[in-house]
Order: structure tokens, then C-alpha cells, then sequence
């Protein structure tokens, strides 16, 4: 049937009211950015190089995922005679990370906390200053691996080898494998699997085979994932074999620290407090301190070994303010093992339990 210049008039008509929609609503969008982003708190809010750091790092996790899914997922089809398919699903240029941004998966609470903490951990790490260690000392961790006790020094090489593997794929622009928590992982794992999914049907439609390909994939890349090999659980493993005595802690904290390795600092704290690596690592994060200077004298430690561990934080994280903690410093020796251990009970709670309290404390204040 032939079509009628009204009819032509018609569709471009709706095609331009259709535009002018969406230009609309990415305007609307825009301003609502721009209002949250201008009454954000001060303390809220990231500092630049955090925020890129942490969107690279965001990003390289979710493209590290789907270039592993797409190739195994084009092997299993090619396997199959289902060469086309094969070849669309491994050079379409379907941008994943902005399909999973747009249905606010990405803006999950737990992922972000989770990559927001590592970023933030090798960010301070970096700035930590070094111990004034003999240049023919070897550094903490070297010394470790080397001493007798062979679970030691195979913990020290374990952690060496992971903070290796993450350094160098930070400095290629890469991600490690494995970076996240199995819960963490496994939940990303299939959200990109269903985008890549997505982008599919709607170049080709639906089809049973490339269905079957797509979950194999995420399958394969899920039995893989080890987080035993993180450098957090490797950090946790090396405190747990090094068991420090109560007299040991403090002196072990400023070596830590003194190493640059503030993974170690954390697991070495929570071990001695009685705390999993997460709840330690977020009051070691915390720029305000006062959690972390309960925690420091739960685990004994004097007044000496606090300042020394608050210079070094406070040389390391500009948000830290060394002037307050030096007013506050005579309140805090005061306050007993026992008195600091009590206050921090909450945290040594089992970890989903803390995050469950959280969350209906989130409601609450609604």
C-alpha cells in the first residue's frame, strides 16, 4: 500500500515529538543530578581522584566479567556450528556498564561499599609514609616471608603475591580477578550475563542456544572466582598465623603501617579486638577516628602507640584532622580496655546481622 505525504508528514512529526521527549527527560535527569550533587554534604562527598578511581575500578570489574562471559559463551556456540551467533556476541559493541547504570543495579549499597572501601584502602595505603628502615632492611612483609615459621612465611608470600597481582593491574588499567566477595561477585556475574542477554534478543531475538551459551559462561566464571585469593582474606590469613601477643599489637600496627600495608594494619586490629576485616576496615576509614581510637585501646595499646598511628593515618588521609585528635588525645588514654571493648560490641556482631541492623536503621530514619 502506498504511503501518503500526510502519512510521511506524520511519522516524522511523531519521530520529532518522540525526541524531543527524551531530550526532555535527559534535561530533567540532568537538573535533579545537579541539585543532589549541590546540597551533597561536604563529608559526603568524594574527592575527585577517589571518584575516578573509583569509576575506573567499577568498570574494569564489570567489562573484566563480560569479556570473560562473551568469549566462553562464543567458544560454546562455535563448538556448536553456531558460528554467526558467535561472532555477534563476541564484537557487538553493546556498552554493559551503561545498561546496568540506567537500571540502577550499579548504585547497589553493598557493591559500592565494597569497592569504594578497596579504593579508598590503596589510596591511603600509597600515601602511607615509610618507616626510616636501614636501606638494607627488608621491608615487613619480605622479612616474613622469609622467617622460619613455614605458615608465616607462606601467609607473608601469599599477601606479597595478591597486593602484586592488584598493584599491577591498577597500574595497566586492568582489574584482577576476583576482586569482590563470592555474594558481591555471583550477584554482578548475572547482571551482566541478563545485559548481555538483552542486547541479544534484540539484535537477533530469541534463541534457546545462545540462552544456554550465555548461562554456561556465567556458570564457568563463577566456579572460578576463588576469594580466598583477594588480598584482604590473604591479609586476614598472615594475622591469624603471626597471632600476636596482647604486648606485640601495637608494635606490630606501626610496622604495618610503616610497610605501607594497610591491609595488614586492618586484619592485625580486627583480629586483636575481636573484629571480621569489614567491620575493622570501616573504622579505620572513618576520617573522624573515634572508633578507631576505642578500638586501638580495646587492644591495649598506649598513648604513645595511638599518636604514632594517628600521625601516620592523618599524614596519609587529608580528611583526618590531627589538630582535634591531639585536643582529644588525654580523654582517650583514659578510657579503660574493658570500657573500649564494651563500646565496640555492636561491631563484633556476625556481619550480616550488623547489615541488617543497618538496613532497618536506614528505614527508620526515613
Amino acid at each position: 500500500m502506498a504511503v501518503g505525504p500526510e502519512q510521511t508528514e506524520r511519522d516524522v512529526l511523531d519521530t520529532r515529538i518522540n525526541a524531543a521527549r527524551r531530550l526532555a527527560a535527559r534535561a530533567d535527569a540532568r537538573l535533579t543530578g545537579a541539585i543532589a550533587d549541590f546540597f551533597l554534604a561536604e563529608e559526603a562527598r568524594l574527592d575527585e581522584r577517589t571518584r575516578l578511581t573509583l569509576g575506573r575500578v567499577l568498570s574494569g570489574v564489570v567489562q573484566g566479567i563480560e569479556t570473560e562471559i562473551r568469549r566462553h559463551a562464543a567458544r560454546i556456540l562455535s563448538g556448536r556450528g553456531a558460528e554467526t551467533r558467535a561472532e555477534h556476541l563476541l564484537t557487538a559493541q553493546d556498552d554493559v556498564v551503561r545498561r546496568l547504570s540506567r537500571a540502577g543495579l550499579l548504585r547497589d549499597r553493598l557493591l559500592i561499599d565494597e569497592l569504594l572501601a578497596q579504593v579508598s584502602c590503596d589510596l591511603i595505603a600509597a600515601r602511607l609514609a615509610p618507616s626510616a628502615a636501614t636501606p638494607e632492611q627488608a621491608s615487613l612483609l619480605v622479612r616474613l616471608a622469609e622467617v622460619d615459621d613455614g605458615v608465616v612465611a607462606a601467609a607473608a608470600r601469599a599477601l606479597l603475591s595478591a597486593e602484586t597481582r592488584r598493584r599491577a593491574a591498577a597500574e595497566q588499567g586492568g582489574v584482577v580477578t576476583g576482586i569482590l566477595p563470592a555474594e558481591r561477585h555471583h550477584q554482578l556475574v548475572w547482571w551482566v550475563a541478563a545485559a548481555i542477554r538483552e542486547a541479544q534478543v534484540a539484535a537477533g531475538g530469541e534463541d534457546g542456544g545462545v540462552d544456554r551459551a550465555i548461562v554456561e559462561a556465567a556458570q564457568r566464571n563463577l566456579a572460578a572466582h576463588d576469594e580466598g585469593q583477594r588480598p584482604e582474606a590473604a591479609a586476614v590469613r598472615l594475622a591469624a598465623a603471626i597471632d600476636a601477643r596482647p604486648h606485640e599489637v601495637g608494635e606490630l600496627l606501626i610496622e604495618t603501617l610503616g610497610d605501607r600495608r594497610l591491609l595488614l594494619f586492618i586484619a592485625v586490629l580486627g583480629r586483636a579486638v575481636d573484629l571480621d576485616f569489614e567491620g575493622a576496615r570501616t573504622i579505620v576509614l572513618e576520617p573522624e577516628g573515634d572508633r578507631l581510637w576505642l578500638a586501638l585501646r580495646a587492644a591495649g595499646l598506649d598513648r604513645s602507640a595511638i599518636a604514632r598511628i594517628a600521625l601516620a593515618l592523618a599524614d596519609a588521609d587529608p580528611r583526618r584532622d590531627i589538630e582535634a585528635f591531639a585536643d582529644d588525645l588525654d580523654a582517650i588514654v583514659t578510657v579503660s580496655a574493658e570500657a573500649a571493648r564494651s563500646a565496640l560490641a555492636p561491631l563484633t556482631l556476625h556481619h550480616d546481622l550488623r547489615m541488617a541492623i543497618a538496613a532497618l536503621t536506614r528505614e527508620a530514619v526515613r
